[in-house]
């Protein structure tokens, strides 16, 4: 059979008596043979190759992290504007409005959670527990993956979220249990030795706890430094967020009150606050603590926006509102967003499909999609950023 097409899930899609398979790894132009089962296809054989490069890393294959490093590099930047594309579609919306992918280089992915057990450390390997032993990574900061060779040493079993924060790496070790004191004279040395920002621990029923704390765990916004609290949400590349910054400030345009929704610690509210009065929101309680204490003239309110979103009579003293919410998107306060009189708004988001979804609402409401811009934010993975404009008709 040949691949037509990369699927959302970053699979190889051909057709076989009319209905859609899944080849993983392949690339658009390859004729292969499989083995059928239901929808799914195991790999054979190539009779040809079609649009394929070799790909930088030598855990590809393996390793879960990367599923499109195979692909030529106009067939993956075109396939990362398709997912987008075809989630505008599915919901009716202009898929014409997508532009070109903003691209990112390699190596400059600040944040992971990694598995570490028996020695090895790494990302689990496609649809199984195993763990891939990572000597390189082509996506990794050189920095975090100095760390991660050396955390191979310490021959502990546990998760680890690594986060490149500006004053340097913060580290969060999800053990069994509460580490004893050989274990957490262990951790101190590493710290030092690798001169971490911080370290901390946590159990499944216990809180993020520090080893120790070198130094602040610090964030530059726009020249306002944040302290970052514990586990908190980071934009995976400082590249991307950077142009994501700049295309909400087009968006944003000239308001002046501006509504900044599921603001974590103020990735966009530090810029905005620049040029206009800033209300920022978010669930998470210790990221807008984070936030207020680093600028007091933004003003900060901890709300669960999905359970209590901003109501329509709250959103019309704006005149622009930013959101950006997680994976799952925000369903309830994009149908508020519909009923109210907002000039402007942004959308930022990390799932195309959820993206479209409220984005359907909101058109449904009066708005008018302006713009959408894919920010290949995810790189080789599956996943693509993107930042929409929209204006009230």
């Amino acid at each position: 059979m040949t691949i037509e097409r990369i699927g959302a899930r970053g699979d190889g899609v051909a057709r076989h008596e009319g209905k859609a398979v899944f080849v993983p790894f392949t690339a658009p132009g390859d004729v292969v043979r499989v083995r059928l089962a239901r929808d799914k296809a195991e790999l054979i054989e190539f009779v040809s190759r079609g649009a394929r490069q070799e790909p930088p890393c030598p855990h590809f294959g393996q390793c879960g992290g990367c599923a499109l490093q195979h692909l030529s590099d106009a067939v993956y930047a075109t396939a990362k504007q398709d997912f987008v594309r075809e989630a505008l579609a599915h919901r009716g919306l202009d898929p014409d409005l997508v532009e070109p992918i903003r691209r990112i280089p390699p190596g400059t992915r600040r944040r992971a959670r990694l598995a570490m057990k028996n020695g090895k450390i790494g990302f689990h390997q496609r649809a199984s527990h195993r763990i891939v032993d990572m000597k390189t990574c082509a996506v990794l900061h050189p920095t975090l993956v100095a760390v991660v060779q050396a955390l191979r040493r310490l021959g502990l079993d546990a998760d680890v979220s690594l986060t490149l924060a500006d004053s340097g790496v913060d580290l969060l070790i999800d053990l069994p249990r509460a580490p004893d004191l050989a274990v957490t004279e262990k951790l101190t040395g590493f710290a030092v030795a690798h001169d971490l920002a911080r370290l901390l621990w946590r159990t499944k029923k216990d809180a993020p706890m520090p080893i120790v704390q070198r130094r602040a765990v610090r964030m530059d916004f726009a020249g306002t430094n944040v302290d970052l609290p514990p586990d908190c949400f980071l934009q995976a590349t400082k590249e991307a967020e950077g142009i994501m910054r700049d295309l909400v400030l087009e968006g944003v345009g000239d308001a002046k009150t501006v509504a900044d929704l599921f603001c974590g610690v103020g990735t966009f509210s530090f810029a905005l606050a620049k040029h206009a009065k800033i209300d920022a929101v978010d669930g998470d309680q210790d990221a807008v603590a984070a936030l207020r204490r680093a600028a007091a003239a933004i003003s900060g309110q901890a709300r669960d926006l999905e359970r209590r979103p901003l109501l329509a009579d709250e959103l019309n003293r704006f005149d622009a509102v930013v959101f950006d919410p997680p994976y799952a998107g925000a369903a309830a306060q994009a149908k508020e967003l519909a009923k109210a009189q907002v000039p402007r708004i942004v959308a930022v988001s990390c799932n195309p499909a959820s993206f479209a979804r409220d984005a359907r609402a909101l058109v449904d409401g009066g708005y008018r999609l302006v713009r959408v811009v894919p920010v290949d934010q995810f790189l080789w993975s599956a996943e693509v950023e993107l930042v929409a404009h929209f204006a009230r008709q």
